[in-house]
């Protein structure tokens, strides 16, 4: 008798305090918030005031960042556009797409509809999808278009703004399957793309929904509307981060009117870095090298966000992560384990959102794919080592000399190659580039299969 007793005292101390204990240790549990994802073209690390441009003002964006996760170690997934829209709708790396880092409106091939997209996951369990913006993942064939592949509704331009006459025939803006008008004002884009966004979240706010939002600008060429053309002290370029810092400000002004804010994950990053060689046309990589074509710092690390009030709490995440992360991230979130079984390249790093405390690092390697979707270099910790080196500026950094290394934390500008004085770290991370080269030549995507 005694025995039950205390065993039964044992279970109900067991389902109390275990219970607890997972509420006080666990990341975060399976649930099913609503997803944003806002995502502009070509805008560097250094061009949000967060980061300390001088001359142009993101106050929204600001907020976001102070109030939410900020990640200061965040890359895309590759440092052109069609590249990097890729691993964030599949969540593996470029080279496996089979097709170019750059898509153009007679390329032949695009997104193949054996792709599982972020939005074909999120459709299949609930989710109403919504896309508004830039797709680039093909042509305008209606297999590779959006709502082939998981979205509801879109609007949008197939391709890149800079796509369009004479060089380029007419660029349609297209909702859903058809074409809404051609070669549209662009000016309007940013604001046309935010009153879509928010039209789509009243109409399903009381079930899941995913909205995806690629801007079409900072990419030249450069729009802004007549509200804010001609007001930042940065000049056009300003006046464009500008205003999709006020459509970041609307979108969640939006979801706070719905009280939608604390079942909402915002996701903010770039889909590369700044296109530096149009001057003044583009942005700025900050203290990083290079920019956009680049597999340097200033080409790849961009601004990340991750914003969900009252579950992630104000900080800022050091450690490496990437764009191919983002979908493994919320599959864990809405479905537990089962973004293990994906084939995906990305990593969950949900387990960050509420580290206030110091843990250990992970270390897993970050691989750099640049030019043709062809690898470049690999970061691990604190090291980076560079196997090739592209620049579209034409500039020949350490007279074209590979391998190069560098501690990114203490030399995020890779201005030191320190690799005579650690042969140790250049051989292991030589061997993750040979074992990763290896894995890519095994791998067939399904263009080819």
């Amino acid at each position: 008798m005694l025995f039950k007793i205390s065993f039964t005292w044992l279970f109900l101390f067991l389902a109390f305090y275990g219970n607890n204990f997972n509420k006080n240790t666990s990341v975060l549990k399976k649930q099913t918030p609503n997803i944003i994802i806002l995502f502009p073209d070509d805008m560097g690390y250094g061009d949000t005031s967060y980061n300390g441009h001088p001359s142009i003002q993101t106050p929204n964006l600001d907020k976001l960042a102070n109030q939410g996760l900020k990640l200061s170690n965040f890359y895309s997934g590759s440092p052109a556009c069609s590249a990097s829209r890729y691993c964030l709708l599949t969540g593996k790396y470029p080279n496996k797409s089979g097709f170019d880092w750059v898509l153009y409106p007679k390329s032949e091939r695009g997104l193949h509809p054996k792709e599982v997209t972020l939005a074909e996951a999120l459709k299949n369990r609930g989710y109403a999808t919504a896309m508004f913006g830039k797709w680039h993942l093909g042509s305008t064939k209606k297999e590779y278009l959006p709502i082939q592949n998981g979205f509801d509704t879109y609007v949008g331009l197939p391709y890149s703004n800079d796509m369009i006459p004479p060089k380029w025939p007419d660029i349609p803006l297209f909702h859903n399957n058809d074409t809404l008008q051609l070669n549209p004002d662009q000016s309007q884009l940013t604001k046309l793309y935010t009153e879509k966004a928010i039209n789509f979240i009243m109409e399903h706010k009381k079930n899941p929904f995913f909205i995806y939002l690629p801007y079409a600008m900072p990419h030249v060429p450069l729009h802004a509307s007549k509200h804010f053309k001609g007001t930042s002290e940065r000049g056009l370029y300003g006046d464009v981060i500008e205003e999709i810092d006020w459509s970041v400000g609307e979108i969640v002004t939006a979801l706070k009117n719905l009280n939608l804010e604390k079942n909402t994950v915002v996701f903010f990053a770039s889909d590369n870095g700044p296109w530096i060689i149009k001057g003044l046309k583009g942005g700025s990589s900050g203290l990083f090298k290079d920019g956009k074509g680049s597999t340097w710092e200033g080409g790849m690390r961009v601004p990340g966000i991750v914003y969900w009030p009252g579950t992630i709490h104000a900080n800022t995440n050091t450690e490496v992560t990437a764009v191919k992360d983002i979908y493994p991230t919320i599959l864990s979130i809405v479905d537990g384990e089962t973004y293990k079984n994906a084939k995906m390249d990305g990593y969950d790093f949900s387990q960050l959102w509420q580290q206030t405390k110091p843990h250990k690092k992970v270390e897993k390697p970050f691989f750099y794919y640049g030019l043709r979707n062809e690898l470049f270099a690999v970061r691990k910790g604190a090291w980076k080592l560079h196997v090739k080196t592209h620049s579209q500026t034409k500039n020949v950094y350490f007279d074209g000399k590979t391998p190069l290394l560098f501690n990114v934390n203490i030399d995020p500008s890779e201005t030191k190659d320190v690799a005579s004085e650690n042969p140790e770290i250049v051989i292991e991370l030589s061997q993750l580039i040979d074992k990763q080269l290896q894995a890519d030549k095994n791998y067939t995507n399904y263009f080819d299969q």
